[in-house]
């Protein structure tokens, strides 16, 4: 079953394409580019290059998986409603993972972006107790999520400033982040910070949805994770999307 993965919650645009097997999820294409401005102008062109490289149709695609951010409005908007339109299209169930979760598990699993995303450096798996995950949320914020050693979401996802979440932190005790959030704010941390996975894996974000795609559960409504307002507000009359 081939599957379609997209993630704009970050300023890094990820598209990949897996098969989901009975045995586990396999990587055949993936691209990856970092670039907090040009969301809109990325994805759709790397939705084309992954599938092209697959040799793979967008009419063989049995779901698409989509990280629901936490993240920036503009940007997680770009991939949710991409993933969003491409489902009701074809046909297609979606289903939406947090995209925190892409990095604490893998961090928690000893498994990093540079399995899944070609040419990632510096592999340093930073699991082994309690690990934070932390995106940059701009404001001076980062947007956080604590995962225990079996990979499960302990604490969060929520939204603060990097002294608020070392202190939810102490209290939790983590013992190591991940994710371009705490590289960018680990003097405030206090936490040794591995440098990947920095941003959503794909591969752990197919790996999260795999038991509903493999048993072909009905698709769901891709309702982001904004966590706070965006800086800019559509008018009264604005027309109301489906994407809350």
């Amino acid at each position: 079953m081939f599957v379609l993965v997209l993630d704009s919650s970050t300023p890094a645009v990820t598209t990949a394409l897996v098969a989901v097997t009975a045995d586990g999820v396999d990587m055949r294409a993936a691209r990856r580019t970092v670039d907090a401005r040009a969301h809109g102008e990325l994805l759709a062109p790397q939705v084309a290059e992954v599938l092209a490289e697959a040799g793979v149709r967008t009419a063989d695609l049995t779901a698409i998986v989509a990280g629901l951010g936490p993240g920036p409005f503009t940007g997680l908007r770009v991939g949710l409603v991409t993933a969003a339109s491409m489902g009701q299209a074809l046909g297609i169930p979606t289903y939406g993972i947090c995209s925190l979760d892409a990095i604490g598990v893998p961090a928690t699993e000893g498994v990093t972006a540079a399995e899944s995303v070609p040419a990632a450096d510096g592999v340093t798996a930073v699991g082994g107790g309690p690990v934070l995950a932390a995106t940059d949320a701009r404001r001076r914020e980062i947007y956080w999520a604590v995962y225990d050693g079996s990979g499960a979401r302990i604490a969060g996802p929520g939204v603060d400033t990097p002294a608020v979440v070392a202190g939810r932190a102490r209290e939790l005790g983590v013992t190591a982040a991940a994710g371009d959030g705490a590289l960018r704010y680990a003097d405030q941390l206090g936490l040794p910070v591995g440098p990947e996975p920095r941003y959503p894996d794909p591969l752990a974000l197919a790996a999260l949805a795999a038991d509903r795609v493999r048993a072909g559960a009905p698709g769901e409504l891709l309702t982001p994770l904004y966590l706070r307002r965006p800086d800019a507000v559509a008018g009264a009359g604005a027309r109301k999307s489906v994407l809350q």
